[in-house]
């Protein structure tokens, strides 16, 4: 059995109806969640997957255990708070159908995941095969917290576990772009498997185009993985095979989570495969699946094991 700790934030998803009208639904998700569920998917009875985060004690955070486990997502490592409860978004669409987002998460219990008095420490993951951890798992951390899990990171590697990150740069979860650059940097000298996505990539670094980003992935000794590119398809790093072709959507009816699904799928593949372009492959065609669905967690394309 192959084990894999996605460390983040779920956050409880509102979706408001049209204005004037009463209604609206409640859902759950978050970047390394969706990644998590998608990866559970598509890893099959091999793989385990356990959700690292912190939750409160009410009656939210109770329905969002229940929601993981019903994805079969292991809540082994989820550190409860009695002052603390889950973060909060909403969504909302106007006319021509484009969605905003309004986020409540200052105070969320996963803000004070690693932080004392914890019952989960990075320590804790030392028994996975994988860790995986975005930007937003990094910019909602605290200082302390990012720099125990850094320091953990190292010895993790050493005894033959993997790191796979996605970079995913939120501006405003930053207090500035050096803060960002800074943390960012040293978390991908830990990474073995980088999965950022270009956009975000030249946002926070200024890079000119992807040629720029694949050499600045190329000159900082990260070894392999895929950079994102939407609907156009991935391309890997560190490795210059042929790649296969990425058809694109059939129809796009709500891009959340294409990026999340696409690490899912990927990471699976290269748990169980050696061969790049497969891999690059099945992550491109969950997030196909994906992306013709409403939400962030999309039907599975069959029966889930």
């Amino acid at each position: 059995m192959t084990r894999v700790a996605c460390i983040g934030e779920c956050m409880v998803e509102l979706t408001l109806p049209p204005r004037g009208r009463t209604g609206g639904s409640i859902g759950y998700a978050g970047d390394t969640f969706n990644t998590a569920v998608y990866l559970r998917r598509a890893g099959g009875p091999d793989v385990s997957v356990s959700y690292v985060t912190g939750l409160g004690r009410d009656d939210l955070s109770e329905r969002m255990l229940e929601f993981f486990a019903s994805h079969d997502i292991a809540t082994d490592l989820v550190q409860r708070r009695d002052d603390r409860n889950p973060g909060l978004y909403a969504i909302s669409v106007d006319p021509a159908g484009e969605r905003t987002f309004t986020y409540w998460r200052e105070s969320s219990a996963a803000r004070t995941l690693f932080q004392a008095p914890a019952d989960i420490r990075p320590e804790d993951l030392a028994g996975f095969d994988l860790i995986y951890l975005s930007g937003i798992t990094l910019a909602v951390l605290s200082a302390e917290a990012r720099a125990d899990l850094l320091a953990f990171l190292p010895g993790f590697r050493a005894e033959g576990g993997r790191v796979a990150f996605d970079s995913n740069y939120r501006p405003r979860l930053w207090p500035d772009v050096a803060t960002a650059r800074r943390v960012m940097r040293a978390y991908w000298a830990e990474t073995d498997i980088a999965l950022p996505s270009v956009d975000d990539e030249m946002a926070l670094w200024n890079d000119a185009d992807e040629g720029a980003v694949l050499a600045r992935f190329s000159a900082s000794g990260v070894a392999t993985g895929a950079l994102k590119r939407g609907s156009v398809g991935p391309l890997p790093i560190g490795w210059d095979g042929p790649l296969p072709e990425f058809a694109a959507a059939e129809r796009v009816v709500d891009t959340t989570a294409a990026g999340d699904s696409f690490n899912g799928a990927y990471l699976a593949a290269v748990l169980r495969s050696s061969d790049t372009a497969e891999c690059l492959a099945a992550g491109h065609e969950m997030a196909r699946h994906v992306v013709g669905h409403p939400g962030a967690i999309a039907p599975p394309t069959r029966p889930e094991p």
